[in-house]
């Protein structure tokens, strides 16, 4: 067992941060963030990542303040008609180390009042990416249907994501994997309660929780031809 990383002033943060979102507030208030937000989840990537190693060397635990598997809590409002200027949530992204951005595989840990959650696969790939994930369930469906289906993964993760109204172009309606091929999003997730994310034992929480993802993840590198 060790301290908690997230505690009740975490939470509480985040709301009074989504009922005041402007930059005088925040200002005021940033201390609260450093510690109760940012210090424990760097914290926490830091002590993750020799697990993490564990479950796949290929996989980064990056605890820089700035540029690492933390989310900036700054909001890119350029080209959103929502102009508040923070997020509402703390996001947590261990990256494969063949990419460098948020649409790479990676395990995930999304950190919101009422909305808290683990994640692991690729959200958002692009065109190039996506054309290999859709080839390879087509190529070798039951290699697919393993790892997306297998007992362990969905006792803890639920696919989601978003998804084409239509077959994705060369491949038919009637292919019997059209719901997968459809897919934009290759994302299990896994709900989480606020208990949860408090409790002292939540390293070994979200330890288990990607081991749970392993064989999922095997197979998006194999699709994507990364190693694993």
């Amino acid at each position: 067992m060790t301290n908690p990383y997230f505690t009740d002033a975490t939470f509480d943060f985040l709301v009074e941060l989504a009922a005041n979102n402007d930059r005088t507030w925040f200002k005021a208030n940033k201390p609260r963030y450093d510690e109760h937000v940012k210090e424990p989840a760097l914290r926490f990537i830091t002590d993750f990542g020799p697990i993490l190693k564990e479950i796949s060397p290929h996989f980064r635990a990056d605890p820089r303040a700035s540029g690492g598997s933390l989310f900036r809590i700054y909001r890119d409002t350029r080209f959103s008609k929502d102009k508040s200027p923070y997020k509402t949530h703390t996001g947590i992204h261990f990256r494969h180390d063949a990419a460098r951005d948020a649409h790479a595989p990676g395990f995930y840990l999304h950190i919101q009042p009422g909305n808290c959650f683990a994640g692991c696969g690729v959200w958002r790939p692009g065109g190039p990416a996506l054309r290999k994930i859709r080839e390879s369930i087509d190529e070798d469906p039951a290699a697919w249907k393993q790892a997306s289906r297998n007992a362990r993964y969905r006792k803890t993760f639920e696919l989601t994501g978003d998804s084409l109204i239509r077959a994705p172009k060369g491949y038919s309606p009637d292919h019997p994997l059209i719901e997968d091929m459809r897919r934009k999003d290759f994302i299990g997730v896994a709900r989480l309660t606020a208990q949860t994310l408090i409790a002292e034992d939540f390293l070994e929480t979200y330890s288990s929780l990607c081991r749970d993802g392993a064989t999922f993840q095997r197979w998006l590198c194999g699709a994507l031809g990364v190693p694993y």
